[in-house]
């Protein structure tokens, strides 16, 4: 006789209608009008929504004023890495034809700067950035030590390339009064950048936490010397940091720089008028064909004046109900012809 196989009971499913695959189930058989209607009614609210958000993005108000070539000089200078502790200033005047009412924010914008390039992005030290081992360079290749062999804090090639033009925006009041237009350096970043994925070593003096140690090459200032004026605001928690080190997927970007403080003549927003900008020009562009600019923009309930997506909803409700059409069409010629089958 043959034996039977012998089973452990304890690793058998247990007697229930989810393990057992015993739940009752629901087949639907859905007719063709309620096919059609819920193709209509997706297609009518993607359409919609879309109409919607490109009204929406029209609404705002933005300027771009593109400094690259204005700014030529300093860009020439700023070609010769061994001239990076040298000054170079520029000013840049423009005239804004329209009031910007409510909060309006600054961004500079870059052209043919690659920062999506897998190598470029691997190249940080997420142990430094968090506070855990500030002396963590594993990963920062080739920026890990200076020329002396002491580590590099901030490590990597994201950090060393940080944009650090200094830019101050002034509004002419009439023909010989030049007022500063007050901006924040404070919320600029996302709430989990800021209170997760960077944090300052636990200390109370960066100064000697940080000593034996090298800032990035082409940074002017170590980490600990970012925003002297603001505490919360240095070390691996400033907030222009946090911003460059979020790498953006394309080689054409805008990132957030400032933001307008509403107050005393700017407290609905930016006058129309004449305006400068003063700009202390640092980051270089033009050994890889590059190009800087000032975007000042207002926003909307969702956000920024981009139209993909608008475009996306509305092209994706326009097919949809295309396709509705068709299926309507195809439905009522196969009925007629059943009817005259019949």
């Amino acid at each position: 006789m043959e034996m039977m196989p012998q089973y452990d009971l304890s690793r058998l499913p247990e007697n229930t209608a989810l393990k057992q695959q015993t739940l009752p189930t629901q087949q639907l058989n859905l007719s063709a009008s309620v096919v059609l209607s819920i193709f209509f009614i997706t297609g009518g609210f993607c359409l919609s929504i879309g109409i919607i958000l490109l009204l929406s993005a029209k609404s705002t108000k933005k300027i771009e004023i593109n400094y690259t070539k204005t700014c030529a000089n300093c860009a020439q200078l700023r070609e010769n890495s061994s001239n990076f502790d040298k000054a170079c200033k520029c000013s840049l005047p423009f005239y804004l034809p329209e009031k910007m009412e409510g909060d309006v924010y600054m961004y500079y914008k870059l052209y043919g700067f690659y920062q999506n390039l897998y190598q470029y992005i691997l190249s940080r030290s997420n142990s430094q950035l968090v506070g855990k081992d500030i002396w963590d360079t594993t990963n920062c290749d080739p920026f890990q030590v200076s020329h002396n062999d002491t580590p590099i804090i901030p490590c990597g090639a994201i950090a060393n390339s940080i944009f650090n033009d200094t830019i101050t925006l002034s509004y002419n009041l009439n023909s010989s009064t030049q007022i500063e237009v007050p901006m924040l350096k404070s919320g600029l970043t996302w709430w989990t950048d800021k209170y997760v994925k960077f944090r300052n070593p636990r200390s109370s003096n960066f100064t000697s936490t940080f000593a034996g140690s090298s800032k990035p090459l082409h940074w002017a200032k170590p980490i600990y010397e970012l925003d002297l004026d603001d505490p919360g605001n240095n070390g691996f928690l400033n907030e222009d940091f946090i911003v460059w080190m979020r790498t953006a997927a394309f080689p054409t970007f805008k990132k957030l720089y400032r933001r307008l403080k509403r107050v005393h003549a700017f407290a609905e927003g930016l006058p129309a008028g004449n305006y400068s900008l003063s700009i202390s020009y640092n980051f270089p562009v033009t050994m890889f064909q590059g190009e800087k600019s000032v975007v000042l923009s207002t926003l909307t309930w969702i956000g920024g004046g981009g139209l993909f997506l608008g475009l996306t909803y509305t092209v994706t409700g326009a097919l949809t109900l295309l396709a509705s059409f068709a299926i309507l069409t195809i439905h009522l010629m196969l009925k007629r012809s059943k009817l005259n089958f019949l």
